[in-house]
């Protein structure tokens, strides 16, 4: 069995009921404080990549464990909560190799299988066994979902994002010490943006305003920068060492010691000369779209900044280069895998000149993020962090698919596609998971590491 969510270890999806309950108390009370407790509590041991980077590395040399097609179907259910504003001191993620494995019929129940996903997150795993609780987190939220209201708004979710990312702990000062350097580099960019961040969703504007937003991507910016100036630092005492090496040595033949050091500092001073293309910018636009989520979901600004900082530069790092190339690559994949699940569709959608790049470039670059309504998109993120971000590629065709009769049936598909319709992210989940099956699996590669 494979230590991390694989393409055939899905199962399916059961419809999901909703149950109201009452709200749950608030961040200050005893509970949610042996909930954080437990929780650093839980990662403080285990610090291990992710599951999304865990998932990259394998899906390039494992080999595919039987195929699982059935699962148990289960109910969840709603609650409803005030918005806090609260700085709750950030979440150490519970940190596991575990993999997703599928309900299997007669298989005796762990533990934190009869727990509830907010039990599990306030009390840690029972027994110590936190590879099992983490499988068995991963798969609640595939079958469940993780509890919130009409609003989307829930008191666990940034919680769970915290886990699944394996974000580290952040002292709200660091945040708050990148906050008081004032305009980076990127500020002018950044401000270019915000004011149209989500700016028809009345949900987001009424609960994020866009001071927040600014503080968030400029205190990212100022990240980026300066880890950018460190390897450039890196760069330049590489090459002042080999060209030192380089007076002090007597011998100047061609092949001699020398002159390989002179061949590996011109090296190093090309790495990344071309950073546009191969290192992280600062900033670019989109990233504010991909930041509103994070900033809707979380109790603090600091913890939408760690989890959003460690997504892009982790998780997606391909997607905010100068030249998005992850981008580029996502989109390429959409025409690539819709030709696969669906030949008819995509030689339609290719003879009217609608290839990927013309109607999914915001849906790749931010996730889905762009298409609301806003709870939807949060739904659809619980299962793309629990089981790989690069999943959105087969969130997008899923889309398609849905689409599919309306576009075959339409002269024009760019007006159907110029704009998806509301995200429906249960049903979107469905097709995905009868995506993958159909994969094969050097394309499935292809997409688990097209970001990176």
């Amino acid at each position: 069995m494979s230590t991390s969510p694989t393409q055939d270890a899905f199962p399916s999806l059961a419809p999901p009921s909703q149950t109201s309950i009452d709200a749950p108390p608030s961040p200050r009370t005893h509970r949610v404080l042996r909930r954080l407790q437990s929780a650093h509590t839980l990662g403080s041991t285990y610090n291990q990549p992710s599951l999304i980077s865990q998932q990259h590395r394998q899906s390039l040399q494992r080999t595919s464990p039987p195929r699982q097609k059935d699962a148990a179907p289960s109910t969840t259910s709603t609650h409803s909560r005030g918005r806090s504003n609260s700085d709750v001191t950030n979440l150490f993620p519970l940190n596991s190799s575990t993999a997703g494995r599928p309900p299997v019929a007669n298989r005796r129940l762990m533990p934190a299988e009869s727990m509830s996903l907010d039990r599990l997150i306030r009390d840690g795993p029972p027994d110590g066994d936190v590879v099992g609780s983490l499988e068995s987190m991963r798969l609640k939220i595939l079958d469940q979902g993780i509890k919130a209201d009409g609003d989307g708004m829930s008191s666990l979710r940034i919680y769970v994002w915290l886990i699944l990312l394996n974000a580290p702990v952040l002292d709200t000062d660091d945040y708050l010490s990148l906050i008081h350097r004032g305009a980076s580099p990127a500020y002018g960019k950044i401000r270019n943006d915000t004011f149209r961040t989500l700016a028809t969703d009345p949900l987001f504007r009424r609960r994020v305003s866009e001071a927040s937003l600014i503080r968030l991507l400029n205190a990212v910016a100022w990240k980026l920068h300066d880890a950018k100036e460190a390897r450039a630092d890196l760069r330049n005492i590489n090459r002042r060492i080999a060209e030192e090496d380089i007076q002090s040595s007597p011998e100047r033949g061609p092949g001699s010691p020398s002159m390989r050091l002179r061949a590996r500092a011109l090296t190093l001073t090309t790495e990344g000369s071309d950073a546009g293309a191969s290192e992280p910018g600062t900033y670019v636009q989109g990233m504010n779209v991909l930041a509103a989520p994070f900033l809707y979901a979380a109790r603090s600004e600091s913890e939408a900044f760690v989890a959003f900082y460690r997504f892009i530069t982790v998780e997606c790092p391909g997607y905010v280069r100068g030249a998005m190339d992850g981008v580029h690559k996502g989109l390429a994949l959409v025409d690539k895998v819709l030709a696969i699940v669906d030949p008819k569709l995509s030689l339609y959608l290719i003879g009217k000149g609608m290839s990927a790049e013309l109607y999914a470039f915001p849906s790749v670059l931010t996730l889905c993020a762009c298409t609301p309504p806003l709870p939807e998109v949060l739904r659809l993120w619980d299962f793309l962090f629990a089981y790989g971000a690069h999943l959105n590629i087969l969130c997008i065709v899923a889309q398609l698919l849905i689409l599919r009769n309306s576009i075959l049936s339409s002269p024009s598909p760019t007006k159907i596609l110029r704009s998806f319709p509301p995200l429906q992210a249960d049903t979107i989940k469905e097709v995905t998971l009868t995506l993958i099956k159909k994969i094969p699996d050097d394309v499935y590669a292809e997409i688990v590491s097209h970001a990176k």
